[in-house]
This record gives structure tokens, sequence and C-alpha cells, in this order.
């Protein structure tokens, strides 16, 4: 019986790591599905300060916990080493989003981290994966550039509106606190909403100096020199330029398959 048992989740496991991870027509179908269910999760996390007080907002809200569980439970079940696979930061961010989920009330002052699925989403690979098979993966650091602005933009709009905004309910309080976490972290700073108090200043400075890093990093994402992406098989140095012959970082002899766009 044990034995059945661990066939059974071997199989099981071989199954998952194939849909996750696979090539195959049937596999590339179910990542993609999972990605737009993903989009449309962190949709919902943004728009949660709009539709907290509607009467669906709870149904929503355990019905994404239940979404998110299953897929905790199958990446955790594809990995290779499951305790290494929960030691990963990415992981555990993704538990306290379920944990924020499952306890909407208690833990409704940080309902604003929710959005840093769209980080993890991002690190896994699984946002990207559409970019490689379609040829287009050198856009995946700029692409990195920007869900890291957004996910920062979005973060802080619902840390504003949790802290400073909440008592004015709803969508004017959303859209105020969104309205200013843009004109602080573009240090545009009309000066027409600000935040009270010695924690309003820091919140705004912090914004302030985040805001110009990220933009920096996009910047440099945008206009580096095209690089491709080829994993050296010595050293695992990710990014080449197109012609090279050999690694940069160790002399390894590479093999740059010739896509023919170049």
């Amino acid at each position: 019986m044990r034995l059945a048992q661990a066939f059974d989740l071997n199989a099981l496991r071989n199954e998952l790591r194939l849909l996750y991870h696979g090539r195959s027509p049937g596999a590339e179908r179910f990542q993609l599905m999972t990605l737009a269910i993903d989009l449309a999760i962190i949709a919902f996390f943004i728009l949660t300060p709009v539709i907290r007080e509607t009467s669906t907002f709870l149904w929503i809200d355990y019905s994404v916990a239940a979404l998110l569980s299953l897929d905790i439970v199958a990446r955790a079940l594809a990995s290779t080493n499951i305790p290494r696979h929960f030691l990963q930061v990415t992981t555990w961010i993704d538990l306290f989003i379920l944990a924020t989920l499952l306890l909407p009330a208690s833990l409704s002052n940080l309902g604003f981290l929710r959005i840093l699925r769209l980080w993890t989403v991002s690190q896994s690979g699984q946002l990207w994966r559409p970019l490689k098979r379609a040829g287009y993966e050198s856009w995946r650091e700029t692409g990195e550039s920007i869900v890291n602005i957004l996910t920062f933009l979005f973060l802080l709009t619902g840390f504003i509106y949790t802290f400073f905004f909440r008592s004015q309910g709803g969508l004017e309080g959303y859209i105020d606190a969104l309205y200013f976490t843009v004109a602080a972290i573009t240090t545009t700073g009309f000066g027409d909403i600000v935040l009270p108090g010695p924690w309003g200043k820091l919140t705004s400075i912090v914004a302030m100096i985040t805001g110009i890093t990220l933009f920096i990093r996009l910047a440099q994402a945008l206009f580096r020199p095209f690089k491709v992406y080829y994993p050296c098989p010595e050293c695992a140095l990710q990014r080449h330029d197109p012609d090279a012959i050999h690694c940069k970082a160790c002399g390894h002899r590479l093999a740059i398959p010739d896509d023919g766009t170049g």
C-alpha cells in the first residue's frame, strides 16, 4: 500500500513538473492559463480597496485563497527539492499573501502587501516564458524593471491608502493615494496633496528615493547594449554579446545559436 502511494505521489510530481516546466503544447497551454489566472488575481489585489465593501468581496477573497493554495502546493510538488522550495523568499511571500486572504479582517492593514505576488510571478520566470517562446527574451530585463516599478507603485499606493486615506474610503481615497504616489516617485511634487506629520514626510522621502532608483534601473535596461541570453556551461554567465565566441568571464568557448534575427 505504501509503495503504491509513493508511486502515485511520484507520478503526480512528475506530471506537475511537466505541466509547470515542460515545453509541450499541453504544458504551454497550462502555463498560459496559470499566468492569466495570476494576472486576474493581481488585478483583484489592486482593486481590493475599491471593492472591499461590496457584498461579493469575501466570496472572491476566499476563492482567490483556494486558487493560491492549490498553486503553492502544486509548485512545491513540482519542485525537485521541496524543503529548499519552502526556504525561498518568493514562497514565504506567497504564504504570507495566502494568510492575508484567509484572514482578511485580522490582517486588513497588511493587505497592501498582496501586490508582491506580481514580483513573485516575475521572479519565478512564469511571466517571461511567452517572451522566450516568441524570441524576445532580450526584453526580459526591461520587463523586470517595469514590473519592479509597478510593484513598488501599487505597494506604496496601498500603504498610503491604508494609513493615510482610508477614512475617505472607496474609490476617491484610493485615487488620492495613487495620485500622491505617482507625484512622489516621479519627484513632480505638485503639493496639492501631502501626507501629514513626520511619518508622512518619511514616507514621501522613501517614495522619491526609491522611485528615482527604479527609473534609473529602467533607463539602464532600455539603453544598455543588446545582449543575448545564453547560460555559459562553465560559469553560468547569462548575458553575452550576440557574436561572442568565448565567455568574457571564464573564457569558455560558446555555441550561441543563431535565431536568424541578427
